[in-house]
C-alpha cells in the first residue's frame, strides 16, 4: 500500500509479470526465423506495444483493450515468426524468396487446402509453439485486466521518485526513442509484419500480372526465331515427342538400380532396345521447382539473356508443327510455353496438388496427335508424374508397397524416418510404378504410329526430384537436399541422327541444356547452335551447374 500512499502508481506486478511473459514468448517465437541482427531489428520493432504494459492504468475498460491491443499485436510478430521458420526449416528459404514467391503466385485457393491437408505433420510443431505461447500471453494478460491501478493519494510535501523509478523511467524512454528510429528507417521498418506481409502480397500479384502479360514476349520471341532462318538439314517426315514428368527422382527406380520395382516395364524396352534406348544415368536438374526449370528447358537456360530464344518458337520457325498436351492446369506454364504451340490440348481443370487427373488420360490425344499428317511433328507430353500428393498418382487400391516389410522400408527405420515419412515414400513408389505405365505407352503408341520409315524420337524427363526420406524428415520438393535435383533422362532414336560413343550413357546431362539435345533431335540449326551443350554430339563438353546444395560429384 505504500506506492498508493504515495501516489506514484508504479506499474503492478502483474503488468510486470505480462510484459515480461510477452516479451520472453515474441522473442523465443522469433529467434528461430531470423539471424541475431534481424533478430535484434525485428524485437525493437516489436517493443513499443509491449511497453504499454509498463505504463500504469487506472481505467477498468483502458486496461482491457490495451491487454487485447498487446495481445494481438505479439500474436502477429509471432505468426510471422513461426511462418518465416517453417519456411526456412522446410525449404531452406525466406519468404520473400523467388522459390516462395513463385510458388505462392502459382497457386490456388484449392491447392492451398491440399499442400494444409498434406504437410500438417510439418506443420504441427510451428502451431504447438504458437498455441503454448498464445496461452502464456493471454494467462498474463488476463491479469493485467482484472482490475486496474487504483489512485493514489497525492505525495506528500517534498517527496521525491525514488531513484530506482526515475532510471526506469529514462530506459523506457530510451527504448522507445529507439523503436521510433526504426520506424523511421525504411529497411527496418519493412520488417514489421504489418508491412512485410503487404508488400509480399504486392509482389505475388505482380508476378502473377507478369506472367498475364506473356503475349508480347511470345510475339517478339517467334519474330526473331524467324530471323534466325532455322533450317532442318534431314529430308523426309519426322516426329519427336517429348515427355516431361513432374517431382520424379531416379533414386526410386528400378530402372537406375532401386531395389523396389517401379519400372518393370521401362526396364524391358531398355534389354529389348539396348543401346538405342539410351539411359543417363547421371541426369540433373539445376531448379528445385517446375516453373524455374521449364523455363530454364525450353529458354536453352539462358531466360535473362537479352534476346532470349524459346526451343518451341525456334521449332516452329523450322517447320514443326508443335502439339502441347498437358494434364496440369498451369497458368503460369501455359502462358510461359504451352502458348508457343500450334495446339494445345489440356486434360485437367484442377490446379497444384489437388489435381486428380490421370496422366493415361494424355494418351488419347497423344495418338491422335500422331496420326495428324503433318510431316513434321513435335509433341511435347507434360505430366504430372509423381507430384504431390502422391496417391492422387495411381488408381486406387494400386499401391503394392503398402502392404508387408521390405527392404526399402527397413532403410527408413534403420535411418530413424518417421512413420508418416514412410507411408509417403509408399505412396511415392506406387505413383512411379504407374508413371512406368504411362511412359511405356507413350513410348509404344510412337513407335506404332503409321509411317515405319520415318525419322522418329522420343525424349523423357522428369523438371526435378523429389525428397522423400532420402536425406532428410521431409516429402516433397526440396531446394536444400541433393534429392530435389537427381532426375531421370532417357532418349530413343529409331534412326541416330549422329553415332555415340559406347559409353555415352556416362554423360552427365543437366535440365537447363535440354533444347539442345532437343535441337539435335529435331536437326535444326540455326545461328548461335552450341553443340557442346547437346548430350547426343561428339563435341559436348561438361560443365557442372550451380546448385544450391553441395554435389561431390555429378556423375554418381
Amino acid at each position: 500500500m505504500h506506492a498508493i500512499r504515495d501516489g506514484h502508481s508504479p506499474a503492478r506486478s502483474s503488468d510486470l509479470l505480462a510484459f515480461a511473459v510477452v516479451f520472453a514468448t515474441v522473442l523465443c517465437t522469433l529467434i528461430p526465423a531470423h539471424d541475431l541482427r534481424r533478430l535484434a531489428q525485428v524485437m525493437v520493432l516489436a517493443l513499443p506495444a509491449m511497453c504499454l504494459l509498463l505504463w500504469p492504468v487506472e481505467a477498468l475498460r483502458v486496461c482491457r483493450l490495451r491487454a487485447l491491443f498487446v495481445g494481438l499485436w505479439a500474436g502477429g510478430f509471432m505468426i510471422d515468426g513461426a511462418v518465416r521458420a517453417y519456411l526456412a526449416r522446410t525449404y531452406q528459404a525466406s519468404a520473400d524468396s523467388a522459390l516462395v514467391l513463385t510458388a505462392v503466385a502459382n497457386t490456388g485457393t484449392g491447392e492451398s487446402v491440399e499442400y494444409l491437408s498434406m504437410y500438417w505433420p510439418a506443420m504441427l510443431p510451428w502451431v504447438a509453439v504458437l498455441m503454448a505461447g498464445g496461452l502464456a500471453m493471454a494467462w498474463a494478460l488476463r491479469r493485467t485486466a482484472v482490475s486496474p491501478v487504483q489512485a493514489g493519494v497525492p505525495r506528500a510535501n517534498g517527496a521525491r521518485m525514488p531513484l530506482l523509478r526515475r532510471w526506469s523511467a529514462l530506459l523506457l524512454c530510451a527504448v522507445l526513442l529507439l523503436s521510433a528510429l526504426a520506424y523511421a528507417l525504411k529497411p527496418w521498418r519493412r520488417l514489421h509484419p504489418l508491412v512485410f506481409w503487404s508488400d509480399w502480397v504486392a509482389s505475388v500479384q505482380e508476378l502473377r500480372d507478369e506472367w498475364a502479360d506473356q503475349d508480347e514476349l511470345r510475339q517478339r520471341t517467334l519474330a526473331r526465331a524467324a530471323g534466325l532462318q532455322p533450317t532442318v538439314l534431314s529430308e523426309g517426315p519426322s516426329t519427336v515427342v517429348v515427355v516431361i514428368s513432374d517431382s520424379v527422382n531416379r533414386d526410386n527406380l528400378g530402372l537406375y538400380g532401386y531395389t523396389r520395382e517401379t519400372t518393370p516395364r521401362l526396364e524391358r524396352l531398355r534389354d529389348e532396345l539396348g543401346d538405342a534406348f539410351l539411359v543417363l544415368r547421371h541426369a540433373w536438374s539445376v531448379d528445385a521447382g517446375t516453373l524455374a526449370s521449364l523455363r530454364n528447358l525450353f529458354w536453352f537456360g539462358n531466360y535473362n539473356a537479352p534476346e532470349p530464344m524459346h526451343v518451341l518458337a525456334l521449332a516452329r520457325a523450322a517447320g514443326y508443327h508443335v502439339t502441347w498436351i498437358s494434364n496440369h492446369d498451369d497458368i503460369a506454364i501455359d502462358q510461359s510455353h504451352a502458348a508457343f504451340a500450334d495446339r494445345i490440348e489440356r486434360l485437367s481443370r484442377t490446379p497444384g496438388r489437388s489435381n486428380r487427373s490421370a496422366d493415361i488420360d494424355t494418351l488419347k490425344p497423344l495418338r491422335a496427335a500422331l496420326a495428324d499428317p503433318q510431316p513434321r511433328k513435335l509433341i511435347v507430353v507434360h505430366l504430372m508424374g509423381a507430384h504431390p500428393h502422391y496417391s492422387f498418382r495411381y488408381p486406387k487400391g494400386a499401391n503394392p508397397f503398402d502392404d508387408g516389410f521390405d527392404v526399402v522400408e527397413h532403410e527408413l527405420e534403420q535411418e530413424g524416418r518417421p512413420v508418416w515419412l514412410q507411408v509417403l515414400r509408399d505412396e511415392y513408389d506406387a505413383a512411379l510404378l504407374h508413371h512406368d505405365t504411362v511412359l511405356a505407352e507413350t513410348f509404344e503408341l510412337l513407335r506404332q504410329a503409321p509411317g515405319s520409315g520415318d525419322y522418329r524420337a522420343w525424349l523423357y524427363l522428369s523438371d526435378h526430384g523429389q525428397e522423400v526420406g532420402h536425406d532428410a524428415d521431409h516429402a516433397g520438393h526440396s531446394s536444400h537436399t541433393v534429392a530435389g535435383f537427381r532426375i531421370p533422362a532417357i532418349v530413343w532414336q529409331n534412326q541416330a541422327r549422329s553415332t555415340l560413343p559406347a559409353d555415352a550413357w556416362r554423360r552427365p546431362f543437366r535440365v537447363d541444356w535440354t533444347g539442345w539435345t532437343l535441337a539435335h533431335l529435331l536437326d535444326v540449326r540455326w545461328q548461335g547452335d552450341d553443340r557442346g551443350r547437346d548430350v547426343l554430339d561428339a563435341a559436348y563438353r561438361w560443365a557442372d551447374p550451380q546448385l544450391p546444395v553441395s554435389v561431390a560429384s555429378f556423375e554418381n
